[in-house]
């Protein structure tokens, strides 16, 4: 299978992708493809030029991606895997040090990360924004010009020839981002013990309204809710999807009951895909 994922080689997608695939060889990993952007690399596996990406949906931090949420909610995509990743952060220039760095380039998230390390150790310092963080380094490294510096995950200095100037930039140590591995099909992952399921609820404007009804259609059969997050339609302002993740395969009698309660409200659900929860103690 090829993978398309957010690149350059050392962002924290490869790193959730190796994650998601530890029995790969490195021998094998032309079949990982980077790509420019999260959009471009949703875009590659829904036209099939990839058979799946491996995407950011959530940061413990920052909230959701929107690119992710964008596709999930317009196209038919599923959901197939999912894996965490510790998040952190480390400033890295060509030389010099943290007093010199004038300008710090990287993606717009980790940027927001470390925006309080930044406004004490560089108060001065100008920001760029990057499709990555490994293209911020990857940037920095090349165009070598005196006082610019990266932030991005540790690895990437000695990949793009950096040296760390100061590491443990985020505000929260334990930050986490959750990525998931998305497709045009369901590949009906082996089932385990710990199952989750990924909704999609079409409210329209009817949205706040309807919310504690349509949870507690789940609720009443015992499914546990773990992530619940609106996103706006597009269709106007006011109409919005929910996204929810139950705690339960979508195989199982309550789950179904639950879904044909909501849409006996005259509500769209849409199944994204069950496969197994990630778990630290597993990954």
């Amino acid at each position: 299978m090829t993978y398309a994922y957010l690149g350059p080689e050392g962002t924290f997608t490869q790193t959730a992708l190796r994650r998601l695939l530890p029995t790969v060889p490195p021998d094998r990993e032309p079949a990982h493809r980077p790509f420019p952007s999260v959009a471009a690399a949703l875009e590659a596996a829904f036209r099939g030029e990839c058979d799946a990406a491996v995407v950011p949906l959530e940061n413990s931090v920052r909230g959701v991606v929107p690119a992710t949420m964008d596709q999930l909610a317009s196209a038919r995509m599923h959901i197939n895997a999912e894996v965490e990743v510790p998040v952190s952060f480390a400033l890295m220039a060509p030389e010099g040090d943290v007093e010199d760095v004038t300008v710090v380039h990287s993606h717009p998230h980790a940027l927001g990360q470390c925006e309080d390390w930044l406004r004490t150790r560089l108060p001065g310092a100008r920001t760029r924004t990057a499709a990555s963080t490994a293209a911020a380094a990857r940037e920095v490294a090349e165009a070598g010009v005196p006082g610019h510096a990266a932030i991005a995950a540790a690895p990437a200095a000695g990949l793009y020839g950096l040296r760390v100037l100061a590491t443990g930039l985020g505000r929260e140590a334990g930050a986490v981002t959750r990525f998931v591995s998305v497709a045009p099909r369901w590949s009906h992952p082996a089932r385990t013990a710990r199952e989750r399921t990924s909704l999609l609820v079409s409210l329209g404007t009817a949205g706040p309204d309807l919310v504690p009804d349509v949870l507690n259609e789940f609720r009443t059969l015992g499914i546990a809710l773990s992530w619940i997050q609106s996103w706006p339609t597009g269709w106007a302002l006011g109409s919005y999807h929910l996204f929810l993740d139950v705690d339960a395969h979508i195989d199982t009698r309550p789950l179904r009951l639950a879904m044909a309660a909501v849409e006996a409200r005259g509500l769209e659900v849409r199944f994204l895909g069950s496969y197994p929860r990630w778990s630290a103690a597993a990954g």
